[in-house]
């Protein structure tokens, strides 16, 4: 098993081993990097319910979301309906660095907040954007495609701050007021993605099915609602262990998210939360934003719709057995 250590009053093990196949970090490293960065970690968890993706020595990385029974007293936690389960979950909360801590012991390296307080009366914090570019692409594709999101909110006369999402791909968050429906936020991430691809439709697009979207950057605007999006200054199971970090506009086109692991982050950081520096004042929705919004279709179920028409034609086309 190895020495055991005690931080924040937590034991820990096995501090020595690889985190994961290509990590270039122990798990040492996790707990450390989860100690420097906490308290502005723990801002963008607080009082969210929390989805942890762990990776266990020889086994694929898995989404936890109920906490397991071995779970200490002392974790914060909510529990919460689950439409699609038809079951009760107990959700964590990251609001202390000491729940960070027991947690980097679990091997939990991805932290995925829900856009929603457990307090879901308040409605969504951010209305937010994932620009996802394809595999082949560099992520210059990304931040070209993020300046499109830029520009669309700016035409209506909305702001947001973005971050590597420490895979490929970048975020852009747009703080809300309380009190805005969840459908209409959704409608108006919609809307903005929309128009983010009229602006350049070779470069980006909202098509949700993989074949239709022809190397294009895809505009992701499914994080609405009771998604979740992992946190910024959260590590990633990627190559090198990067972080989804977050970058000034004017500095976007000189990174990568390879710059940001969990070993170089907190000297880059310093004593710094360009999190919060970066991030605009809560804003409202224009109404002509939500209101094109809700003329476009909610692209999940779009999609789910057009894979049974394509399978069905698929089956009518093909030529009979012998």
């Amino acid at each position: 098993m190895g020495s055991a250590e005690v931080r924040a009053g937590v034991t820990l093990t096995n501090l020595d081993k690889p985190l994961f196949d290509g990590a270039e970090a122990t798990k040492r490293d996790l707990v450390d990097y989860l100690e420097a960065v906490g308290e502005r970690l723990v801002r963008q968890l607080r009082d969210r319910p929390l989805s942890v993706k762990r990776v266990r020595p020889g086994q694929e990385p898995f989404m936890q979301k109920n906490l397991p029974k071995y779970t200490p007293d002392w974790v914060p936690r909510v529990t919460v309906w689950a439409e699609s389960s038809h079951r009760e979950v107990t959700y964590a909360l990251g609001n202390d660095v000491r729940t960070l801590v027991w947690f980097g012991n679990q091997r939990a390296v991805e932290y995925h907040p829900t856009l929603l307080l457990a307090d879901r009366g308040q409605g969504p914090t951010h209305l937010i954007l994932d620009i996802d570019p394809p595999p082949d692409q560099p992520f210059r594709q990304a931040v070209l495609a993020a300046k499109l999101i830029r520009e669309a909110l700016a035409d209506d006369g909305l702001a947001g701050a973005v971050k590597t999402s420490g895979a490929k791909g970048v975020h852009v968050f747009v703080p809300l007021v309380p009190g805005l429906a969840i459908e209409d936020v959704a409608a108006a991430t919609r809307a903005v993605a929309a128009r983010a691809e009229r602006l350049d439709p070779d470069l980006a697009t909202t098509a949700f099915i993989v074949e239709d979207r022809a190397g294009r950057v895809f505009l992701d605007s499914t994080r609405a609602g009771g998604a979740t999006v992992v946190a910024a200054y959260s590590p990633r199971i990627r190559p090198g262990t990067t972080v989804s970090f977050p970058v000034g506009w004017s500095d976007l086109d000189n990174v990568t998210p390879r710059d940001f692991t969990v070993r170089s982050a907190p000297g880059q950081l310093g004593d710094r939360d360009p999190w919060a520096d970066e991030m605009p004042e809560p804003q409202t929705l224009p109404a002509d934003l939500i209101e094109e919004g809700h003329t476009i279709p909610i692209a999940r179920v779009q999609a789910m719709h057009e894979g049974k028409r394509r399978a069905r034609a698929r089956r009518e086309n093909s030529p009979p057995e012998t």
